[in-house]
C-alpha cells in the first residue's frame, strides 16, 4: 500500500516543524494586568495567584519599566482602594489626584511608549463591591454609565491610553466615546469587555482586590444581571455588534481558555482587534497544577497562551505576562 499524504512528513524536524508553524505567539501578543495599592515601597502577595502582587506606585513604576524592557507594551490597571474612600456613587474613581490617576501619570513619567489601559468599572470604589450604582436594590444601568463617563474622562486627563469597561452596563462604549469626543481626547481608544461571563473564574482577582458583591440582602448577590450566562453564544455575537456600533476600537472577551468557541465565532464575525482575558481562576489553576508536579509550568504557560491566540485573538491580558514573555526571550 501506497501512502500518498503523509502529514507527518512536515513534522519529522524542530527547523520542518518551525517552517509549517501557524501559529506564533510573541511578546506584542502580551498584556499584564497589574495590582497597585497605597502607600511607598509596598508589596504583599496574593496568595491564590502565585508570582502576583498588590504594589506601591512606586514599585509598580519600577514593574512597568521591567516589563517594558522585556517586550511587554501594554498594562491593564486596577486599584486596591481604601475602606473609607468607597461608596454607592464610586466618585472616588474620578478623582483626579486618586491612586489610578497617580498611577497613570508616574508610570508615563517613567515609560512614556507604555501602553496603558486602565480598568473602567465601579466595583473596587463600591461599598458594596458591584460594578454599578445600586439604586432600590437594583443595579442603575444609567446612572452608571454617567459615573464610568466621568471616571473614563479623567484617565484621558492623567494620561491613559485606551480606556478598558469591563462593567457590561449597556450603551456605556457609546456614552464612554461621546464624552471622550466631546472633551478632546479623540485620540483615546476602547477596549470593551463586550463578551464577559459571569464566571466562577473570578474568585482569586476578586480576593486581590475585595470587590466580591457583598453579602448583603438589599442588593444583588452576585453580577448574573449584567454579566454574561456562560450557557450562551450568540447572545455574545450581539453584545460585540452592538459595542462595535458604539465606538469600541478594540473588543474583549472573558474569561479565555474555556471560551475559545466565543473567540473563534468572534474572529469569523468581525475584522476589529480581538482580546482575550485569561482569568485569575485559569492562572492559577495552571499554578497549583505546576506546584503539585502535575504540569510542567513553563510549557503550560506557553501552550496556553498560544492557544488562545490560535483561536483569534490578537492580545491576550494575562497573569503570565511577564514569565511568558521571559520564557520567549529565552
Amino acid at each position: 500500500m501506497i501512502i500518498y499524504s503523509r502529514n507527518r512528513r512536515l513534522r519529522t524536524t524542530p527547523a520542518l516543524r518551525a517552517l509549517v508553524q501557524e501559529t506564533v505567539l510573541t511578546t506584542n501578543d502580551l498584556v499584564m494586568p497589574i495590582f497597585v495599592m497605597e502607600g511607598s515601597q509596598n508589596k504583599e502577595a496574593i496568595s491564590a495567584m502565585p508570582g502576583i502582587f498588590r504594589r506601591s506606585i512606586d514599585l509598580t513604576v519600577k514593574e512597568c519599566e521591567e516589563l517594558f524592557s522585556l517586550g511587554v507594551k501594554g498594562v491593564n490597571l486596577y486599584m486596591k482602594v481604601s475602606e473609607n474612600l468607597k461608596d454607592n456613587t464610586g466618585k472616588e474613581s474620578w478623582n483626579q489626584n486618586g491612586l489610578m490617576q497617580n498611577t497613570i501619570k508616574a508610570i508615563k513619567d517613567a515609560v512614556p511608549e507604555m501602553v496603558i489601559m486602565p480598568d473602567i468599572a465601579l466595583d473596587p470604589y463600591s461599598m458594596y463591591g458591584h460594578d454599578g450604582i445600586i439604586t432600590k436594590g437594583k443595579i442603575d444601568n444609567d446612572a452608571t454609565n454617567d459615573a464610568l463617563v466621568k471616571m473614563s474622562i479623567s484617565l484621558a486627563e492623567a494620561g491613559a491610553d485606551i480606556m478598558a469597561p469591563s462593567d457590561m452596563m449597556d450603551g456605556r462604549v457609546g456614552a464612554i466615546r461621546k464624552g471622550l469626543e466631546e472633551n478632546g481626547f479623540t485620540d483615546v481608544g476602547i477596549l470593551s469587555y463586550a463578551a464577559k461571563y459571569a464566571s466562577s473564574f473570578y474568585g482569586p482577582f476578586r480576593t486581590a482586590l475585595d470587590s466580591a458583591p457583598k453579602d448583603d440582602a438589599e442588593i444583588p448577590k452576585d453580577k448574573k444581571t449584567y454579566q454574561m450566562d456562560f450557557h450562551n453564544s450568540r447572545e455574545a455575537l450581539d453584545e460585540v455588534l452592538k459595542d462595535v456600533a458604539e465606538g469600541a476600537d478594540i473588543i474583549m472577551i472573558k474569561p479565555g481558555m474555556p471560551y475559545l468557541d466565543i473567540v473563534s465565532k468572534v474572529r469569523d464575525m468581525i475584522d476589529l482587534p480581538i482580546a482575550v482575558y485569561n482569568v485569575s481562576g485559569e492562572y492559577a489553576m495552571l499554578k497549583a497544577a505546576a506546584q503539585n508536579g502535575w504540569l510542567d509550568n513553563d510549557k503550560a504557560i506557553i501552550e496556553s497562551l498560544t492557544c488562545i491566540k490560535r483561536a483569534g485573538a490578537d492580545m491576550i491580558f494575562t497573569y503570565a505576562a511577564k514569565e511568558a514573555a521571559i520564557l520567549l526571550n529565552n
